[in-house]
């Protein structure tokens, strides 16, 4: 069996080898198979994030939120292991964080904790039809999570070719309700 990191990297290389077309075409799916599942209709305050290292892009989605007067946040790093959300609006200023991912200024920003939001939409890396997940590796959204006194509904993404027969689930996983693809809505029992 491979090893995290290992399963990591070849997730990775798959998702990377999407071509820009399959890239936008999912989006679009992504966000039709969200709103088809009817979670996002009773939730205000729904934090997504900005697609990065050829992760399943929510674009979409967030323009149809924004359509429909939803509140929209954005993960952000607040110090080098902590995280916290800040709202995204079409004129948001970003800037790159120590990654070099985008994210709020957070000059003036509010942020929020997990538990003052309705929903997260969270990247991943990989899936198992359990539910266990595999995230990039530096434990932002766990440490949050597991920190958080309410817990948000948490929606994995990820494109179905991200799927795999199994995950090996750590102590620290915080576990998912459910996972939306470009073709699935896989509801976590």
């Amino acid at each position: 069996m491979q090893t995290r990191r290992e399963l990591r990297n070849v997730l990775r290389q798959r998702r990377r080898a999407l071509s820009m077309e399959q890239q936008k075409a999912a989006s679009r799916a992504l966000c039709n198979v969200l709103i088809d599942s009817g979670m996002l209709a009773n939730c205000q305050r729904i934090a997504l994030y900005l697609a990065n290292d050829g992760e399943i892009d929510p674009a979409q989605l967030q323009h149809y939120l924004w359509g429909e007067n939803k509140n929209c946040y954005l993960p952000v790093v607040v110090d080098h292991h902590e995280m916290g959300f800040v709202e995204y609006r079409p004129d948001t200023q970003l800037v790159a964080n120590r990654f070099g991912i985008d994210q709020p200024s957070l000059s003036g920003a509010t942020i929020l904790s997990p538990g003052q939001l309705d929903l997260i939409l969270l990247p991943l890396t990989g899936f198992d039809l359990s539910g266990a997940r595999l995230g990039m590796g530096g434990g932002f959204y766990d440490r949050a999570l597991a920190a958080a006194e309410e817990r948000p509904t948490l929606i994995g993404l990820a494109h179905e070719c991200q799927k795999v027969d199994r995950i090996q689930a750590e102590s620290w996983d915080v576990p998912l309700c459910a996972i939306a693809t470009d073709q699935h809505f896989y509801i976590i029992s």
